[in-house]
């Protein structure tokens, strides 16, 4: 099974964690989330959100785009998962997800954790 790397190429720390998983001969496969094609639904959100160990939303929010586009800090976590599927950027990246796991990839050794 393929590790499914959260992508998004105009991130350097993305770009970072995909050069990190390639230097360790780790099969990738790019999701380019902030593409129209790549974008994640509500239910593939909150499928990362389990696979994270049944985190809420905001453990992988970027909150500095959150405070850009208004979003407020009493929404509740389905709010944040329509929030997230409508504006990608609020999604933090990279993450990877691989066979039942997934992480953060901050610092982006984290990566690694799930291999």
């Amino acid at each position: 099974m393929a590790y499914i790397l959260i992508h998004h190429t105009g991130c350097g720390t993305s770009r970072k964690g995909l050069a990190l998983l390639e230097d360790k001969g780790i099969d990738v496969e790019i999701r380019k989330y902030m593409t129209a094609g790549g974008r994640l639904s509500v239910e593939e959100l909150k499928s990362l959100a389990q696979q994270m160990g049944g985190v809420s939303p905001r453990a992988f929010m970027r909150e500095k785009d959150a405070g850009l586009l208004n979003i407020s800090e009493d929404l509740d976590d389905e709010a944040l998962f329509a929030a997230m599927a409508d504006n990608p950027k609020l999604i933090q990246r990279p993450i990877g997800v691989h066979r039942a796991k997934a992480t953060l990839g901050r610092p982006i050794e984290r990566l690694l954790d799930i291999v």
